[in-house]
């Protein structure tokens, strides 16, 4: 195709400079504004010889319990790890069964199978393609007693219903486990995620909102005896140093890593609220198009973002149809993309022993076809976007 000129009017009105190449995600960006700090901080751990846990480890687990409203934060290796420690701390056992979204990140059910419980999914409401209460609801009247707890996923920044799902955590009178992984900074009803059930589990993965410079993981609870167990577990199962009262994990937080992440925490508010700003020109970018409409009927469907929710957009999903050959055209176009995701958890082979088939969760498999993730990250500049949003305009 020929590629068009540096500067061009399309026959969607836009007329947005076009850069050379729009990534998915760019982190040196916010690297260059924060490099002397980053390195200040990892002079600092080098200098004091202290790597794995630590002074560094624990101030940083109290500016995120801080942050969340939490009492407790215990910091692991991974947002896997964390999902898996929370599991187990608030008393999944093998046989127990954790009801949650068939529409996430593979952690959310792994970490359930790690525990030695199943895995139950329940569909997704398409508006957010967040977890559904009244689907769960349905799973929890025909599973019940084997579902032990629930785990929601705040899917791409944005919190589930938790009106809705602390109502079923009540009546079931199963404990709630958020899977905030995607989350740090969300809020439902002014309350942060990482407080909003028993317990929570966020990743410090590099792509995150907050970042880490490798794997990076934490709990956060107001339990004081589900903290303890769980600062436990991630050291092999030992309150004392080769004792140990049962078998855990190695899943120990660099210092390194906790230092990197302090000097980030007191940026994150400011880079969601430029995450934000950057979804809402998306937003009025389509509609000035004429790509989405109230009635439906356009090429590209947004997410719903709830009224009582804070959404900190770690990801701008879409739903498109002609979802693959839309990427394909905006790949030709060096605009990155990627699709959060493309099996969804039920219909994973690993999962095959449960007995779900195609069409068991319509919504998810949907959803599994349509969504695309556009390029999102704070320092995102308008003309880019702009671009982003000619290019799809032109697709269509």
């Amino acid at each position: 195709m020929k590629h068009p000129s540096r500067q061009k009017q399309s026959a969607a009105g836009f007329r947005a400079k076009r850069p050379e190449a729009v990534p998915l995600l760019d982190l040196s960006r916010q690297y260059l504004a924060i490099r002397q700090d980053v390195l200040v901080a990892i002079e600092r751990v080098c200098a004091s010889q202290h790597f794995i846990l630590g002074e560094e480890v624990a101030a940083f687990e109290q500016e995120v319990a801080s942050v969340t409203g939490a009492t407790s934060a215990v910091a692991c290796a991974s947002g896997t790890d964390a999902l898996w420690l929370a599991l187990i701390a608030v008393g999944i056992q093998p046989g127990d069964a954790v009801l949650t979204s068939a529409f996430s990140f593979f952690a959310s059910a792994s970490a359930i199978a790690r525990a030695g419980a199943r895995p139950v999914f329940a569909d997704v409401d398409p508006d957010t393609l967040n977890l559904d209460a009244g689907r769960a609801r349905a799973k929890l009247e025909t599973s019940r007693p084997d579902i032990r707890a629930l785990l929601p996923v705040h899917l791409y920044g944005q919190c589930a219903d938790m009106d809705a799902l602390q109502k079923l955590a009540e009546e079931f009178k199963v404990p709630i486990i958020e899977d905030a992984a995607q989350a740090i900074g969300a809020a439902w009803r002014g309350r942060r995620a990482g407080s909003l059930g028993l317990a929570a589990a966020f990743s410090f993965y590099p792509t995150k909102n907050l970042s880490a410079y490798g794997d990076a993981g934490l709990v956060t609870t107001s339990n004081v005896e589900y903290a303890e167990h769980m600062r436990h577990l991630r050291n092999h199962g030992s309150a004392k140093r080769y004792y140990h009262d049962e078998f855990g994990a190695n899943s120990r937080l660099d210092a390194i890593q906790a230092a990197i992440l302090r000097v980030k925490l007191p940026h994150l508010d400011e880079w969601n609220s430029q995450r934000q700003a950057r979804a809402a020109i998306y937003e009025r970018l389509f509609r000035e198009s004429g790509l989405v409409d109230a009635k439906g009927s356009s090429p590209i469907r947004l997410l719903h973002v709830s009224p009582h929710a804070r959404h900190v957009f770690h990801q701008y999903v879409i739903r498109a149809t002609r979802r693959d050959e839309l990427r394909a055209f905006l790949t030709e176009r060096k605009i990155g993309t990627e699709i959060y995701y493309p099996v969804p958890l039920h219909l994973q082979d690993c999962f095959a022993y449960l007995g779900y088939r195609e069409r068991d969760l319509p919504e998810a498999e949907l959803a599994a076809r349509e969504v695309l993730a556009l390029p999102m990250f704070p320092e995102l500049t308008e003309d880019e976007q702009g671009w982003v949003a000619e290019s799809i305009a032109d697709f269509y």
